[in-house]
């Protein structure tokens, strides 16, 4: 059940990625711990919420949280918009993307507040009936490199941002600096969403659901490796935090 303002520090739900068993390791379910360091940093406690979970376990989490991360990793399963899969597509995990779409939406339907990242934010586009680029570098005529070689933290391109944009106004800027770890990127819109971002070759970096009242960020770029660094970043988490903490009709960017 949602806290009340100054009751407690907010949970917030962040999803892992999951590997099989093989002959050499055990199966697993893991993630990135920038994403608990930032959640933590802005005033929030992260809860995991693993692919292995159970249907009616992962709905009694919940119903328990504050706000949700969908975090990046592996492609989606390209048969959830209806594609062949490329040659380049890789670490597909029907369990993670099951996971993933509950969450979200769950997320939609209780106006939770929600944050997606890179691949979370290709899982929201999906979900919502949306499709993706497989792969930049061989569909994308003149794109820029999109998976940087150096730093996780270090920022290589700038995104545009639409003039007036819930992201915008939350990172405070229409040109944030950003890093690029990724080779798929939105394609198609799933339906009620609206491009609000771009790189310099026109790969979609920031999605919105235009008249939705609760808190959702969707960016392709990594804030999580940032927040050291980057005040917009550190601001995307703290916006998450800060929503989650709000009474449910107040939460919103």
């Amino acid at each position: 059940m949602a806290k009340t303002p100054g009751e407690a520090a907010p949970l917030i739900g962040v999803t892992t990625g999951s590997s099989p068993a093989s002959a050499t390791a055990p199966e697993r379910a893991q993630v990135n711990a920038a994403y608990l360091h930032a959640v933590q940093q802005a005033g929030g406690v992260p809860v995991l919420l693993p692919p292995q979970l159970r249907p009616a376990q992962l709905l009694d989490l919940l119903q328990a949280l504050d706000g949700i991360v969908l975090t990046g990793g592996g492609d989606i399963s390209p048969a959830l918009y209806g594609e062949e899969p490329h040659p380049a597509t890789e670490f597909v995990s029907e369990q993670r993307d099951s996971l993933e779409i509950a969450c979200l939406r769950y997320a939609l339907e209780q106006d939770l507040p929600l944050l997606c990242i890179c691949r979370g934010m290709q899982v929201l586009n999906v979900a919502l009936g949306g499709s993706l680029v497989q792969d930049i570098p061989s569909q994308v005529q003149g794109a820029i490199l999109h998976r940087q070689a150096g730093s996780r933290s270090e920022p290589t391109h700038a995104v545009w941002l639409k003039q007036g944009s819930r992201t915008a106004e939350l990172l405070g800027t229409i040109t944030p600096m950003v890093n690029a770890l990724h080779h798929q990127a939105v394609n198609a819109l799933g339906q009620g969403l609206e491009a609000v971002g771009q790189a310099p070759d026109g790969v979609v970096e920031a999605i919105e659901m235009p008249g939705r009242e609760a808190f959702l960020v969707a960016v392709q770029w990594h804030p999580e490796e940032m927040v050291g660094s980057s005040e917009e970043a550190r601001r995307i988490f703290e916006g998450l935090v800060a929503a989650a903490k709000a009474p449910a009709p107040a939460r919103r960017v």
